[in-house]
Order: C-alpha cells, then structure tokens, then sequence
C-alpha cells in the first residue's frame, strides 16, 4: 500500500474545492474516487483494497510477499514541518497488510517520515507487532541498513532498502550514528554502488538470495537514466539478485543482465489517488503485480509475470482488453530499449518477460 504526494493542480472547480475542504484526511480522497467511479459502499474489510488480487496472488503461492511501504503508520501530530504532503496510515489499518500477507516493507521512500521521528518509531513498532519485517529505516544508521531476512528452507531472502533523493528523500531524513532516519544514498557512483555492497557482505552468508529495494526517479516519465542503469549492473556484477525498484507511480521498463532481473520503476499497486486529475497519457489507474520466480542455488531469473490490475473504487479488479493490450505495447516497448521483450502468458491474462 503506497501514498504519495500530489504534485499536480486538481482540474477543475469541484476538485479544487473538494481539495480545500478534505484534504487533510482520507475522506477527500474517498470523495475524488467516488466523483470519478462512483459509490463506495462502506465499511469494507481489510482485505477489501487488494481486490480480485487476492486469488492470484494464493494461486501462484509466493515464498515472500514484498512491498514498498511509502507512508507512515501512525497516531503521531507531530508532522515534517515544510515538506506539503505528509501522509499517514493509522495503526488499525495494518490489518489491510495481513489480509495480503505481507513479509516484508521496504520503509527507504520520501514519505515515511512525515509525521516526524515519533511517527517512525511508531511505524517501525506497529509493523513489528504485526510480525511484518521492514528494511530501509531504523533508530539509526546500523538500524536503517540492516537487511530484512527472510528464511527460505536452508536458504535466507536478504531485502535491502535505500533512497536517493531523485525520488524526492530529503537528505536531512538519512539516518546516522545516533539519529533515526532512512538508508540515503546521495548519488549513484561506483563508490556508492561499493559501499552499498560492502554493507551487503556484512550481513550475506553463503547461498543467502539478496534484493536491493531502491527508491529512486521521479514520480512521471519512462527513460531510464544512463546512470540508473549502470548503479543497478554494479551491484548485480557483485551478487545482488533482484534489483526491485519504485517511485514512478506508473511501471517502467524492466532489464535482465547477467541472468538477473532488474525491474527499474514497478509503479502504484494500492493507493489513494484514484480520481486525481492529471499525467492522464500514463493511466496510472492500471497496475501490475509482479512475480519473480529466482533459481534457489544461483539466484538467477527463472520467470517473471506482471499481472495487470485496474484500480476504481479503490479495489483492484481485472482489466478491459483494451487497457491489457495499452499496457503491454507500452511497457513493451519500454523492455526493448532495455534489451527485453514483454509477452502475453498463455492465457493471455498476464505478461511475461523474456530475454
């Protein structure tokens, strides 16, 4: 479950008012879906966002269920002062989390600070408590880069989260010696890429599977920057096995390089945004749930599906054909500049990439 911030003008006069009069809790939002799709019919469940979703993803009964976290969960008042958006998920809601299962959050974005470092210890302790692991932002330094581990049988799952200020992660939020904070990194060189990767070793142990959750890039937008790619090869030329990328609220391209899948922007699953106008030419309403089947000896790429999604009244739910066949000669042509080529699964349902 994602929030982010709204970084374009709400089109026209009844959204502008809308915005003024709700925005400073859900109930704006809920307004804007229901203007654009209609009623919502309430209370729903926990597992009510999450949709038609749920049955695919217990059909292909992952090891490990990821997501990239990016908001607080927290009562806390006691917001970023100056940051615009501040977002917040309350504590009771972590049961929409459990509904799908969740392992781990990658906790390294530009918003899980916004209710200030109260709001992150109560983030950190509400997903504890829910026996949800987090990687990415801890009471300090050694606590923001220790990875999530996930056991798999005789083998370990290592999730290491980062952010870099391209996605909008201020660096006043990276977390030091004795200060809580987020594992920033404040370029993509190689001596970044090294110091990322001697982090790595500390904790890796033999055979142990590693992915690097990486919030980086703008919200808007397909090119992968030169840079972006070359800091994504660095670390797979030192053993990372799956490069899991976010922040563009639509999914981008994805590569494979040395049998190792990098996916560079995986777009919004779940979030709020639903009747926003604005970057219509993207269709951000459409989603993509992602499954990476990795070999357990060498870690290599065996199979990767993208299921799409359409998001209205705040349920994911299948897609009309025509938004599928949008979705995969876009994103197609978005894998071929990468080297990859993007398929319809035999059933025709789903996506699959090769290479």
């Amino acid at each position: 479950m994602t929030g982010r911030g709204i970084d374009q003008i709400l089109a026209g006069a009844g959204d502008a008012q809308i915005y003024e009069s709700y925005m400073r809790s859900a109930l704006g939002y809920v307004a804007l879906a229901e203007a654009r799709n209609g009623p919502i019919s309430t209370p729903v469940p926990f597992d009510y966002p999450w949709g038609e979703a749920l049955a695919i993803i217990a059909e292909r009964a992952p090891d490990c269920r990821l997501v990239n976290l990016e908001t607080a969960v927290t009562r806390c008042d006691d917001f970023w002062p100056g940051k615009g958006i501040n977002y917040r998920m309350h504590p009771g809601n972590i049961p929409i989390l459990s509904a799908a299962q969740i392992d781990i959050c990658s906790l390294a974005n530009n918003h899980v600070l916004d209710w200030g470092y109260g709001g992150l210890t109560e983030t950190l302790s509400s997903l504890q408590q829910a026996e949800i692991s987090t990687a990415g932002a801890g009471e300090n330094l050694s606590a923001a880069i220790a990875p999530a581990v996930f056991p798999l049988g005789d083998r370990r799952l290592l999730l290491f989260a980062c952010g870099h200020p391209s996605s909008g992660v201020p660096e006043s939020w990276a977390a030091s010696g004795e200060k809580a904070g987020v594992h920033f990194i404040n370029d993509l060189s190689a001596q970044t890429a090294a110091d990322l990767v001697y982090q790595i070793e500390k904790f890796r142990h033999r055979g142990d599977l590693v992915v690097v959750s990486i919030h980086w890039g703008s919200n808007w937008g397909y090119r992968i920057p030169r840079d972006r790619r070359r800091f994504a090869h660095r670390l797979i030329d030192a053993g990372v096995d799956l490069v899991f990328g976010h922040s563009s609220h639509h999914p981008q391209g994805a590569e494979v390089y040395r049998e190792r899948a990098i996916l560079y922007g995986c777009g919004d699953l779940i979030n709020d945004y639903e009747g926003i106008s604005g970057h219509e030419e993207y269709r951000s309403q459409l989603r993509l749930l992602y499954c990476v089947d990795l070999d357990r000896q060498s870690g290599a790429l065996r199979r990767l599906e993208m299921i799409p999604f359409e998001m209205c009244r705040f349920r994911l739910q299948g897609v009309k054909n025509s938004d599928r066949e949008w979705l995969l000669n876009t994103l197609g042509r978005e894998c071929r500049h990468l080297g990859t080529t993007l398929q319809p699964a035999e059933e025709g349902k789903s996506f699959l990439l090769h290479w």
